[in-house]
């Protein structure tokens, strides 16, 4: 594995490093907008015949990981738009689709959520049950999906639904794409709070939804295909790993400023021997994203490498917010509205918070399963 950057990778760098330096920290988000729009910096590897970058895998690369060191503010907040919707519209949208709704999320007009999950059916998307049925010029949906991201806030929907039986040696065949507004009669919104109080997920209830047929996206029985088109997007968890350098090295600031017999917790071997194993598992996510990012850059057929960092952040996450809050001690019962509590209880927010991680994009048993078959090749579940 080559670890240098090409001379036009390097010029890149500088150019986002330069910007950063120029524009941190941020006084107006709106005034940031405004100057990574105009670099197009937000849906940079977008083409740019569509309002994006056109920039390459490797620059995408570049531009997240830099952004992600400075703790820069995202770049665009239609974060399902940017992640999913865009790049499904990019490859199987009508023209009149693509003009309606593209320039909406690279400006951030509003949120988009993705109703993929449904009870009983998780991340195992072929069992899903929620039908939609061809009526004259629009598609009747009914059914109940779960475990939206973004729904309680969303505009929009891009939905799954069985518009018929799968096929005999296609199991994903029958499923259909569509792009919902969740203004729509019959769409009713059911927000699932968490134990922190927070509302990013959502159950989504369908009662006889009529979408439009031109908000199909893709033709009728191709929605399984629609939906992994987004994955040819750069996938190395870059930026995530960047993340939780940073959580780390606020953590190690926090053994630092804590006390356990007397002294700073950071001199405990235990504490010590804990905060090693984070970084090395740290370091370990960076390398394998390196390893599937080398594969894209050769445009050679990919596994399901990014599984295992999922599954390695899910219980980072859990595991460092636990620690964080056994080395506050008493100090952690105290909640973010308290004068007593540490760092604004931020250590309280982050160990309360975890479902948002660990559920979203595929629990780590889907994760494992992923894992064993697709990459062990165990046989399945």
């Amino acid at each position: 594995m080559d670890f240098d950057l090409a001379s036009e990778e390097l010029a890149f760098r500088d150019e986002v490093r330069a910007f950063l330096d120029a524009n941190l920290p941020v006084r107006d988000p709106r005034d940031w907008m405004q100057k990574v729009r105009e670099k197009r910096w937000v849906g940079f590897s977008w083409p740019r015949e569509v309002g994006g970058g056109g920039g390459t895998l490797m620059q995408q690369v570049i531009l997240k990981e830099e952004m992600a060191r400075r703790r820069a503010p995202p770049l665009g907040t239609c974060f399902m738009g940017l992640a999913w919707v865009g790049p499904a519209l990019i490859q199987y949208g009508s023209e009149a689709q693509k003009q309606r709704f593209i320039p909406d999320i690279l400006d951030s007009k509003y949120q988009w959520c993705t109703g993929y999950s449904e009870p009983g059916s998780g991340s195992d998307l072929a069992s899903l049950q929620c039908k939609g049925v061809r009526e004259g010029d629009a598609y009747v949906v009914n059914g109940q999906k779960i475990w939206t991201s973004l729904a309680p806030i969303a505009e929009w929907m891009i939905l799954l639904v069985r518009t018929s039986a799968a096929s005999e040696g296609n199991k994903h065949s029958g499923i259909t794409c569509l792009l919902v507004s969740m203004k729509s009669p019959g769409v009713e919104v059911r927000p699932i709070v968490n134990m922190a109080g927070g509302q990013l997920f959502a159950e989504v209830f369908f009662t006889n939804v009529r979408v439009p047929a031109d908000q199909r996206l893709g033709a009728e029985g191709q929605g399984w295909e629609v939906t992994v088109s987004a994955l040819a997007n750069e996938r190395s968890s870059i930026a995530e790993v960047e993340a939780l350098v940073r959580r780390l090295e606020e953590l190690k600031q926090l053994a630092r400023e804590s006390v356990k017999d007397g002294q700073p917790a950071l001199r405990d071997q235990r504490v010590r021997r804990t905060l090693a194993r984070f970084e090395t598992r740290i370091e370990g996510m960076r390398l394998n994203g390196l390893r599937f990012l080398t594969k894209q850059l050769k445009g050679e057929p990919t596994s399901s490498e990014t599984s295992v960092n999922k599954l390695q952040r899910a219980e980072l996450e859990v595991a460092m917010g636990d620690f964080a809050l056994e080395l506050q001690g008493m100090a952690a019962v105290y909640a973010g509205r308290s004068d007593e509590a540490i760092a604004g209880g931020k250590w309280q927010q982050t160990a309360l918070s975890w479902p948002d991680v660990v559920i979203g994009g595929g629990t780590p048993n889907i994760q494992k399963n992923i894992i064993a078959e697709r990459i062990l090749g165990l046989p399945k579940d």
